[in-house]
């Protein structure tokens, strides 16, 4: 990867870390904790990575707690 990739790959990646991280502080609001919530690895493994954000897995009672704050957010 030549120099000129290097800087919109890393801001995509960095876009990704960001969103991650502000999803991660909204649902501690809500008190809800995804334990797997990261930057998905497998999405940066390409030769021009499109970075994804892996929410990961959670218990029924997480789920149910993040629709419920899904729901009463939405417009």
């Amino acid at each position: 990867m030549g120099m000129a990739e290097r800087g919109p790959v890393a801001g995509k990646i960095r876009d990704a870390e960001q969103a991650c991280g502000e999803l991660r502080t909204a649902l501690k609001g809500a008190g809800i904790t995804l334990p797997s919530l990261a930057v998905d690895a497998v999405s940066l493994a390409d030769h021009f990575p499109r970075p994804l954000v892996e929410l990961g897995r959670c218990t029924p009672e997480v789920a149910r707690r993040l629709a419920d704050a899904v729901r009463t957010s939405a417009p």
